[in-house]
């Protein structure tokens, strides 16, 4: 299993930065997996990918534990979270997309992503 391996990460040309957010999808194993074969390389919905790359982000993961999800949003260090995101929510098809994945996620419908998506504090790394 790759989980056991550990996930490649991609390098970047310029030094970044990330985010870290945590999101719940409803609990019912049915959604759950409809919610992760939409994330899917074959299912996802080419618009959303490109307009997360239009405001900036560089990488975007998603990892999944039961109904928690954790995500991982690697950007530019002058990246500014809050005016990518309003922009993000202006692009085609992510309204629609937001509103069909509220159909999964312990959100309110008509939320968008940032509204859903609730940013982590980081309690610990390895100290130099």
């Amino acid at each position: 299993m790759e989980k056991q391996k550990g996930y490649t990460q991609k390098t970047h040309a310029v030094p970044t930065k990330r985010y870290c957010q945590t999101l719940d999808l409803k609990d019912d194993p049915a959604l759950i997996q409809e919610y992760v074969k939409r994330h899917s390389e074959m299912h996802h919905w080419p618009e959303i990918a490109e307009g997360i790359r239009t405001v900036g982000i560089l990488e975007m993961e998603i990892y999944q534990q039961g109904t928690r999800l954790f995500m991982i949003v690697e950007t530019p260090l002058d990246f500014e979270w809050d005016s990518a995101f309003e922009k993000l929510a202006t692009l085609p098809r992510q309204a629609e997309w937001e509103e069909y994945m509220s159909i999964f996620q312990q959100a309110d419908a008509g939320a968008t992503s940032s509204e859903k998506w609730k940013l982590m504090d980081r309690i610990f790394r390895l100290y130099d």
